[in-house]
């Protein structure tokens, strides 16, 4: 039950102030420690690497990649996981599993499902379960003897990880992949391996493996689902609060049952977001100062625009320009806490940026001066987009 008081009125203008203050988006709200600023948003969306890196530049004073590599692969503050919505995401060591037991293992669930079909219909094994629980075991004991290693080591190791499998056999998307491709992902989801250092540099997609009582002196608590599901919906408000109920089922991937039952324990006070019921913390409802306004580009893909399914308060109506046909978010400029239009890293290393409304002289060239230091911290480094937007085509061509 929602915690029994009038609604109180939260508007736009308050919305936007806590984002950009609680997000360390404002100049004077930005973090100096990578975990801890990871930490207030829950996670950053990880599907890109690139992404990652952007959007802790965003935050963090005077960052540098070290910071994060540092978080990642050597204190190891944070960790590279599967989460809500089958999404990776960088999440504080802590939250990992909170985040598995309120949102992974159930994909996981489903994600053995469809690897036990697709091994069948490839004629693999007659007990294809059994077949399957072999191979993992291998595997891990590949890597216990290894420590870390590519998907390329674990398959001259374990030669079943190498076999190739036909999808959707016949189909114009028709396509081939190898065992180890669902083999691992699927004992990362289900908590048993990690995802350790990139093969190359921050841009890799590709990573070491090992297992997670290695890489996480103790492995990770098995947590009750109903409890982290409430712990997780609490720091959602925390950072993405005050939201419509449907904002936090659509971010966590959970039914509507799921989510009211987990409401049901924090017990939210109802508030009046200019006309659309929402939720946030009962004791979250003191008005945020805010900050003058400044100039953001926030990488494809970034928590502080993938934070919600209903945007159009701070998205301003440019969502065709700026989201793919999937609803991923590319490249975003932002002024006086609202998307304002996109950017794009040529092929000469330029940041160029276009706006897609007037917001003046001053506001724009804020924004020129943002791009240009944007463009001189990655140098030499070329930052391509995988999912990959209208404005971004046309400011790259």
């Amino acid at each position: 039950m929602l915690a029994a008081m009038s609604a109180v009125h939260i508007g736009v203008a308050e919305r936007r102030a806590r984002l950009v203050v609680r997000h360390h988006l404002a100049p004077a709200s930005r973090a100096v420690d990578v975990a801890a600023m990871v930490r207030d948003l829950i996670a950053l969306h990880a599907t890109d690497p690139a992404s990652v890196y952007l959007a802790a530049w965003a935050r963090v004073r005077g960052f540098r990649v070290s910071q994060l590599d540092d978080a990642l692969y050597e204190g190891r503050t944070l960790v590279r996981a599967l989460g809500m919505r089958r999404t990776m995401f960088v999440l504080p060591t802590e939250l990992v599993p909170v985040v598995l037991a309120a949102c992974t293992r159930a994909i996981a669930v489903v994600e053995r499902r469809k690897t036990v079909q697709f091994l069948s219909e490839a004629g693999f094994a007659d007990d294809v379960p059994a077949w399957l629980e072999d191979v993992e075991r291998s595997t891990l004991a590949a890597l216990a003897a290894r420590g870390e290693a590519l998907s390329t080591e674990l398959s001259a190791d374990v030669p079943h990880l190498a076999r190739q499998m036909v999808l959707a056999r016949g189909k114009s998307y028709e396509g081939r992949q190898s065992v180890a491709t669902r083999v691992l992902p699927l004992l990362a989801a289900e908590g048993r391996v990690v995802r350790g250092r990139p093969r190359g540099s921050w841009l890799s997609t590709q990573y070491r493996w090992a297992l997670t009582e290695d890489w996480l002196p103790g492995g990770l608590a098995d947590l009750p689902v109903e409890a982290s599901r409430v712990e997780l919906a609490r720091h959602w408000l925390r950072a993405f609060g005050p939201a419509p109920v449907g904002d936090l089922k659509w971010w966590t991937g959970w039914s509507l049952g799921q989510t009211r039952a987990a409401l049901s324990e924090i017990g939210p006070a109802e508030v009046d977001l200019d006309g659309v019921p929402g939720i946030a913390l009962a004791d979250d409802l003191e008005p945020t100062r805010a900050p003058q306004p400044h100039a953001l580009l926030l990488p494809a893909l970034d928590p502080s625009v993938m934070g919600w399914s209903a945007r159009e308060w701070f998205l301003c109506g440019h969502e065709k320009a700026l989201f793919d046909t999937n609803g991923n978010a590319g490249p975003t400029v932002w002024w006086d806490a609202r998307i304002v239009g996109g950017w794009a890293q040529r092929k000469d290393g330029e940041v160029v940026f276009r706006l897609l409304e007037d917001v003046g002289s001053e506001a724009s060239a804020a924004v020129e001066a943002v791009a240009a230091e944007l463009g001189e911290w990655l140098g030499p480094v070329r930052v391509s987009q995988k999912f990959r937007t209208p404005l971004e085509r046309e400011l790259t061509a």
